[in-house]
C-alpha cells in the first residue's frame, strides 16, 4: 500500500539537542494522537563521507551544529493534509512553535513531502 511521507532536516546545536528532544517527543504525541501511522526523529553520527554532499553542506550548517532527519509517515497526502491541519490547529504545538525561542531557526529546516516508490 502507498504512503506518504512528510521529510524534514535541520541544524541544531549540540548544546540545544536535549531541548530539541523534549520538543520532539512531544511533537511525536501529537502528530501520532491526530493520525500519524509513524514519527521518527534521528540525530546525526555518521555525517561526512568523501566525495559526497554531506548533510551539514545541503543545510549550510556551522561548527557546532549536528543535523536532524526526521520523517512522518501518513495513509495518503490526502491524509497527510487532514492531520497537519489538526496539529497545526492544536495549542499544545501553538505554544511550542515560538520562532523566537525555539532550538532552532525554523527557516533553516529543509522540508518536503514525498510519495513512497519503494516499501518494504
Amino acid at each position: 500500500m502507498e504512503k506518504y511521507v512528510d521529510g524534514f532536516v535541520i541544524p541544531i546545536a549540540h548544546n540545544k539537542l536535549e531541548e530539541y528532544t523534549r520538543l520532539a517527543e512531544l511533537a511525536g504525541s501529537i502528530w501520532m494522537e491526530h493520525g500519524a501511522l509513524a514519527y521518527t526523529e534521528c540525530c546525526g553520527d555518521d555525517l561526512n563521507h568523501e566525495g559526497l554532499v554531506s548533510f551539514h553542506q545541503a543545510a549550510n550548517a556551522i561548527e557546532g551544529e549536528t543535523m536532524i532527519f526526521s520523517w512522518i509517515i501518513f495513509e495518503s497526502k490526502e491524509h497527510r493534509d487532514r492531520v497537519n491541519q489538526a496539529v497545526m490547529s492544536d495549542p499544545r504545538l501553538k505554544e511550542m512553535m515560538n520562532p523566537d525561542s525555539g532550538p532552532f531557526d525554523c527557516k533553516r529546516m529543509v522540508y518536503g513531502g514525498f510519495k513512497t516508490i519503494v516499501d518494504m
